[in-house]
């Protein structure tokens, strides 16, 4: 199949309405709908069921536009990144440039730490931060937008995704400068669970927010404001704590789980830049030298 094909039947099952997928494809409908049949006689099955109204998708059709959307979406992620891998788009036409996506004010200190000791490596490539917000940074490497990401699990996925473990670090709640619980030198996650006033914020974790009655929080400025206001308790991660104001207290928890960050990149990559970028984070979380095999991992629990 071509991708050409495949766009096409993608409009198609999108818009269940030749005559809408055509507009939508900027063609006419008569080619079209040749370009379908054709298509179902090279792969012998019925993809759509026609009629006056319309069009259905058949058993075959939901696979393979669940397919095609699949490789349509790799096909573009390749082309993002051979562009930027030969220059185009980037600033000056400049080679060898890597797209890092992150989760704004998260880990401020490994990645301050990872971009200085790639920097040091000979042949060390240009390092682009994309700022995400809440487990955005899955989307962008799927989309090809970044070559590479910071990723913390349990909050994103790391399905799909080659990866290897950076930090693991202990959560923190985030309560109001003034609230009784502020002078606690520890909580447990019982004692924010049902705070009068103060429901927990909600995080998306792969994407999905969890049922409650809290504030979906969809970035750290709007977290910070609504803590600091005294309409939310959050839990977060404890490197988290640099965005801090002075209307904020951050305090351990006893019973939280761990978050581990782990550095992920899309399978199958043959980037010698990436590649350089990723052994420098394994070694800097080892606190190996490049070439010392010896393993292990960062802890701020």
């Amino acid at each position: 199949m071509e991708t050409r094909e495949l766009k096409y039947f993608v409009a198609v099952a999108e818009e269940l309405h030749f005559g809408r997928a055509a507009e939508r494809l900027g063609m006419a409908q008569p080619p079209l709908s040749r370009a379908i049949q054709q298509l179902e006689r090279r792969l012998g099955v019925s993809l759509l069921e026609r009629n006056r109204r319309g069009v259905a998708l058949t058993d075959a059709g939901q696979v393979l536009l669940a397919e095609g959307r699949v490789t349509l979406d790799a096909a573009t992620a390749a082309a993002r990144r051979t562009r930027r891998a030969g220059g185009a788009g980037n600033p000056g036409g400049a080679r060898n440039r890597l797209v890092l996506a992150v989760k704004t004010a998260a880990v401020h200190e490994l990645l301050q730490r990872l971009l200085d000791a790639y920097a040091a490596q000979p042949g060390a490539a240009e390092v682009e931060i994309l700022q995400c917000g809440m487990c955005d940074q899955e989307a962008r490497l799927r989309d090809g937008s970044a070559d590479v990401a910071l990723l913390h699990v349990p909050f994103n996925s790391l399905a799909g995704f080659d990866s290897e473990e950076l930090l693991t670090e202990r959560q923190v709640a985030i309560l109001p400068a003034g609230h009784p619980l502020a002078v606690r030198e520890t909580l447990s996650m019982t004692d924010i669970s049902d705070l009068p006033g103060l429901p927990p914020a909600r995080w998306p974790r792969h994407g999905v927010y969890p049922p409650g009655p809290g504030p979906e929080i969809h970035d750290q400025t709007q977290l910070a404001q609504l803590v600091a206001l005294g309409r939310t308790v959050a839990v977060v991660p404890e490197s988290a704590c640099s965005w801090l104001w002075s209307e904020h207290a951050a305090v351990p928890l006893t019973d939280a789980p761990p978050v581990v960050t782990h550095i992920v990149w899309p399978p199958h990559s043959r980037s010698p830049a990436l590649a350089t970028l990723i052994r420098t984070a394994v070694h800097l979380a080892t606190g190996a030298t490049v070439g010392d095999p010896r393993r292990g991992r960062l802890s701020l629990a």
